[in-house]
């Protein structure tokens, strides 16, 4: 009874912590609404072609607050249990920018006209102000209210250990003091586990994984599954009733037919207008690649996509063309000479995979699904992980849950669950989720990085060069 009511003064402690972070966070977007109401009062209010009133001039301020709100979370500048101060600053900085960039658009509706944007830039700077300031001081607040938890990893294999150095990193939310192998039995695991605040598992089998799992229940224990492929697979099955008994149906994909004719219409949409509008762009890319060294602006590579289907993905021409002139595909290392002046400057800012709008316009490609790869490196994966196959269930994409969540040097393992994550669980929804959050992956430094050491996916060969 004594153990019950201390957890539950633990739980309600737990909650009344949160509650003052939420208020943190109202904070924030009050102060940012507040900002942002100044500037339609004093620059836009007594330019619309009918003002607002009392009512109509709080409407404009609460669809500020909503916007802000949604694009904050979408790029993560509320989560402060799991970012350091920079990058909540980073995230809130960018919402930021798509929330002044539709309000302005709603106010040259309401002007009939062009407004001037300069008070919305001054708006925006002072709002970036803010938002730092307020990064490093929620996340104080944060560790202070919530120090690191004493944390014990429970694992099957070395390798599996080994993938939890990422996890020690986060040494403001973890206090790892433990880690206990699953073969030392389970009264030693036991032990370690009612010592310890938050418990990680992974690598675990399903039945040594569901018996710490319900002692970690019991003991009310914060507790973090590094899930298997299986596990994956499953979190999308549908809830049925067969007779009286329960049961998790799952199939290869469970894509309604209005999902796929909605998805094609947002691929047809999207990438038709990103041609029209970048062709000054992807005209320019390619005079300047041809001016470079004389060779072709673009190459052309087989790439496999749903149900294993081969297509020629395009791409403007980012090394030399001899680069892999031995037929031997290698990534793109830091300080590569293969890389052109001009190649240097597109792969940075992904001008180089502009031309895959058009395999998207053709239905070879989505806007969002998993990235394509090579058949001859599809094949080396799927000998060491049969189930990198299944993949190969919904279109290739230009950007997808891997691409948005991992990072350059996230093994194919690990990419994998990722993809299938997205896969598993396919909505419109997720897909417009994915596009806003590719924005910031593309503004990160890491995701233009050289790697070494690992399968090519992305390498020019001179006979896939085309014109």
């Amino acid at each position: 009874m004594r153990q019950n009511r201390l957890r539950s003064l633990g739980r309600w402690e737990i909650s009344r912590r949160n509650a003052c972070l939420n208020i943190i966070k109202i904070g924030l977007l009050l102060v940012q609404t507040a900002l942002f109401m100044v500037v339609w009062f004093r620059f836009y209010q007594r330019n619309m072609l009918h003002p607002y009133y009392y009512w109509g001039n709080w409407v404009i301020g609460a669809v500020f607050m909503i916007l802000f709100l949604l694009f904050a979370r979408l790029y993560g500048g509320f989560h402060i249990n799991t970012a350091r101060a920079s990058e909540i600053a980073y995230s809130l900085a960018i919402g930021f920018v798509f929330t002044d960039f539709v309000m302005y658009c709603i106010i040259c509706l309401l002007s009939y006209r062009l407004a001037n944007p300069l008070p919305l830039l001054l708006c925006w700077f002072g709002g970036l102000l803010v938002c730092m300031a307020w990064a490093h001081l929620a996340v104080k607040i944060h560790d202070r209210l919530f120090p690191p938890c004493k944390t014990c990893i429970i694992y099957d294999h070395e390798e599996a250990l080994e993938a939890m150095e990422t996890v020690k990193e986060l040494s403001w939310k973890f206090n790892v003091q433990s880690s206990v192998n699953i073969s030392q039995g389970m009264d030693q695991v036991f032990r370690a586990i009612e010592r310890s605040e938050a418990v990680i598992l992974c690598g675990l089998r399903s039945s040594d994984r569901n018996t710490v799992l319900k002692r970690c229940m019991r003991y009310d224990i914060q507790t973090y599954i590094r899930p298997k492929i299986g596990d994956i697979l499953v979190s999308g099955a549908t809830r049925i009733h067969l007779g009286n008994l329960p049961f998790l149906y799952c199939t290869r994909n469970n894509r309604s037919y209005w999902y796929r004719i909605a998805k094609r219409m947002l691929d047809i949409g999207i990438s038709g207008a990103a041609l029209g509008l970048l062709s000054p762009v992807m005209l320019l890319t390619a005079l300047l690649i041809r001016l470079c060294d004389g060779g072709p602006a673009l190459y052309r590579q087989t790439r496999l996509t749903e149900n294993g289907k081969q297509f020629h993905i395009l791409k403007f021409r980012s090394m030399r063309v001899d680069a892999e002139e031995d037929g031997v595909a290698r990534l793109a290392s830091e300080g590569d000479e293969r890389i052109t002046p001009v190649g240097r400057i597109i792969r940075r800012y992904r001008i180089d995979e502009l031309p895959q709008f058009i395999n998207i316009l053709r239905g070879e490609m989505s806007l969002v699904g998993p990235r394509p790869e090579r058949p001859e490196i599809a094949a080396q994966y799927e000998a060491e992980m049969p189930e990198f196959r299944l993949r190969l269930q919904v279109k290739a994409g230009l950007t997808g849950y891997a691409q948005v969540y991992g990072r350059y040097n996230t093994n194919p393992y690990d990419k994998l669950e990722m993809d299938l994550m997205y896969i598993v669980k396919p909505s419109i929804l997720q897909d417009l989720t994915l596009l806003f959050a590719t924005v910031k992956t593309l503004l990160m430094a890491e995701s233009t990085q050289g790697v070494l050491g690992k399968s090519p996916v992305d390498g020019e060969t001179k006979e896939h060069v085309s014109v």
